[in-house]
């Protein structure tokens, strides 16, 4: 057993790139590995601005010995009647070649045949190493490979070196064009040089000491420690995102973090420009208080031990002024006007070529929001109509802002701002940030019933207009995000308990594209279908992210419900009926009701003529189900779908016996309709909330 060092030496590799060059090469390296039946301890990745790097101990020398088995000609064919091995024997021996007197039987089920067992040796690991490397770094997940002078050989950056090590021994190979060697370099201002590794378990604590922090998480945590020990000085909470942790951490071989200053009068802008300059151009870590407003201090990481480290600490204070000073610029220009003068310019802006104007756009959501607000008044929830309008008039006005102008992601955030400062009102001005939740998978909801109007009419206005011209999405692309919004419009009538209809919704988003001038939509019902079925496609997405079973979902997706709420008050339903010992047996009989009527030549009657029911388990289904008849409807009047299901449970056993003493397809004909028709009473019953013949139990 021993210690296996392998080092590719490069250029400064990209940021945001190295942590998944990192996994990718442990995990390209641990599967062929794996494959050739190397057995090791331990396999570790290291990952630094210069570097990438693998060390796996306890690796064995070789393969495993393994004996394969050889199958020739069979017996009758391989010797005459006196024993003697024929011409076919003898070439098959001659082939592997061996005597023949060396060939066994293998017996088989197909007769017995001649054969020979052998023994593979296994390669020695040094011998296999060098191509698995390679193979590792062909594989890398990179987008664009490079050449670097005259070589051929291609790689994400120029590479410097290469290391490829047993314990103190080099192994010789050329891997990415260069001769593998036991030479590393250290930190490029530190220890620029070369220097030797003296054995492969050394190499760590050798980096450690030239200024190279080798171990990408090590790096990261050694950061993030430092800022918060900066952030608790000042008594402030740092903004560490994931992403820019990961990118500062690729940056850097010897991470020290510094705390600067910035003058308290950029405060005053929109915290959200200010960090998002910060952070996308400056890569800094900015502060807030404990109620999350943003503080003059921003945390930065350099790659150098200074003796003065003031003067980096000036350095960036210096080159972040000029950032802010801009941010401050586009906020006050934007407040020589009011928030709905920027209107006025949104109706020279186009929304999509055949669309209309983002003007007409912020009409159209007028229109669909002030529908939806009157539907939540009548539900009971406090929202103000007019209002509503109001916020939708201004809800794109930002956009032709010079704030949003420099900083995209800023849409609605600084409309808020400036409606504020108009002294629109609360609920208009919280509006208008809210409009753009759900941003992403699992993102917050808009909380106020106005940005929940404005999100939906906003969603389904670009839903309904995409598909009216034809751009729906087609396999992976979806450039509108159609399938995140329509996932949006769900989870925002769900989680806020709405209990609206989507019909409703897209047949009003489909009348706000008519003017007098006529309709956009030139096919209003192909539209209408089409948003339908995509927005009940997008249920199976939503919910296998929960957890949920797919033939859950086709269950109630089987019966079709247009109410997303009510969707998925069934489908908690269905998942607690699956848990019930009965569920199995009750969606076997369901699957037989549904064949027995489906294969009927004849209209199956709605009522059941109760002198027919000649049987003794006929009659007691029959009993059965004008009970659960009975007992279900007031609880599909509240929509108690749960105990719909629970109370139907109790048709488990009259059904079983019914299917198990009665003929349906008795000869005689009213005997065996009137039997069809109690049948389809009972799938009827089940149908109030799912089809759980659906269910694969």
């Amino acid at each position: 057993m021993s210690t296996i060092l392998f080092e590719l030496g490069c250029e400064e590799l990209p940021p945001k790139s190295l942590k998944p060059l990192r996994d990718a090469l442990q995990a390209s390296v641990t599967e062929q590995l794996n494959e050739a039946e190397i057995g090791f301890d331990s396999i570790k990745a290291f990952a630094a601005p210069r570097r990438l790097a693998i060390r796996i101990e306890g690796i064995s020398d070789k393969q495993p010995d393994r004996s394969e088995q050889k199958r020739g000609p069979a017996i009758k064919a391989a010797f005459d009647s006196d024993g003697n091995p024929t011409r076919a024997a003898m070439g098959f021996a001659k082939g592997l070649g061996i005597d023949a007197s060396e060939l066994i039987t293998i017996n088989t089920d197909k007769g017995d045949y001649v054969g020979y067992e052998q023994i593979i040796q296994g390669q020695a690991t040094t011998e296999l190493l060098p191509t698995i490397f390679q193979t590792a770094l062909d594989n890398l997940p990179i987008a664009k490979r490079m050449r670097s002078g005259a070589s051929r050989n291609e790689f994400v950056r120029p590479v410097q070196w290469a290391v490829l090590m047993q314990d103190d021994a080099v192994i010789d190979a050329t891997i990415q064009g260069h001769q593998t060697g036991k030479q590393t370099r250290g930190h490029r201002f530190h220890s620029p040089d070369y220097h030797e590794i003296t054995h492969a378990n050394d190499y760590e604590q050798l980096l450690d000491d030239l200024k190279v922090v080798a171990d990408f998480d090590k790096r990261q945590t050694l950061i993030k420690n430092q800022v918060k020990t900066l952030a608790d000085e000042v008594n402030a909470d740092p903004i560490v995102p994931q992403d820019l942790l990961d990118e500062v951490t690729a940056l850097v071989d010897f991470p020290i973090a510094l705390r600067a200053n910035f003058e308290a009068r950029f405060l005053q802008v929109p915290q959200e420009a200010l960090i998002s300059t910060m952070q996308a151009d400056q890569k800094y870590f900015c502060l807030t208080d404990k109620a999350g407003k943003l503080q003059p201090y921003f945390i930065f990481i350099t790659n150098i031990e200074s003796k003065d480290p003031n003067q980096i600490i000036e350095g960036n204070e210096k080159v972040v002024r000029p950032r802010l000073a801009d941010a401050e610029f586009f906020f006050l220009q934007d407040q020589k006007q009011p928030l709905f003068a920027l209107t006025e310019s949104l109706k020279t802006r186009v929304f999509q070529d055949k669309l209309g104007t983002i003007w007409q756009k912020s009409e159209r959501i007028a229109k669909l929001a002030a529908f939806i607000a009157t539907l939540m008044q009548q539900q009971g929830r406090d929202i103000n109509v007019d209002e509503t309008v109001r916020a939708a008039i201004l809800s794109k006005a930002d956009l032709a802002s010079s704030l949003v102008g420099e900083y995209p992601e800023l849409q609605g955030i600084a409309g808020t701002y400036y409606a504020r400062l108009n002294d629109e009102p609360e609920a208009v001005a919280a509006s208008l940030q809210e409009q753009y939740l759900p941003k992403f998978s699992g993102d917050v909801l808009p909380q106020t019933p106005i940005g929940i109007c404005l999100a939906l009419a906003d969603r389904l206005d670009t839903l309904v207009g995409i598909f009216a011209i034809d751009q729906a999405p087609t396999g992976s692309k979806d450039p509108f995000s159609l399938r995140r919004s329509a996932i949006g419009i769900l989870r925002i009538l769900i989680e806020k308990q709405l209990p609206i209809n989507l019909v409703a919704l897209v047949e009003q988003a489909i009348k706000g594209y008519s003017t007098s001038e006529g309709s956009k939509i030139a096919k209003m019902g192909d539209t209408f279908t089409q948003v339908m079925a995509f927005l009940n496609s997008r249920y199976r997405a939503m919910y296998t992210e929960q957890g949920v079973s797919v033939d859950t979902i086709q269950a109630v997706q089987a019966i079709n419900p247009h109410m997303p709420l009510d969707f998925d008050q069934r489908i908690r339903a269905v998942q607690t009926f699956s848990e019930l010992p009965q569920a199995e047996k009750l969606a076997d009989s369901n699957k037989r009701v549904a064949n027995i009527l489906a294969k009927s030549e004849v209209s199956v009657a709605d009522t059941v003529d109760e002198a027919l029911l000649s049987e003794a388990a006929e009659q007691t289904l029959y009993q059965a189900v004008q009970q659960a008849q009975m007992a279900v409807k007031p609880l599909l009047e509240t929509a108690d779908y749960t105990q719909v299901l629970q109370t139907l449970v109790s048709l488990d056993a009259p059904l079983s016996d019914f299917f198990a003493d009665v003929m349906v397809n008795s000869e005689d004909a009213a005997l065996k309709n009137n039997r069809l028709a109690l049948l389809k009473q009972v799938r009827a019953l089940f149908l109030t909330v799912a089809d759980i013949s659906e269910l694969q139990l």
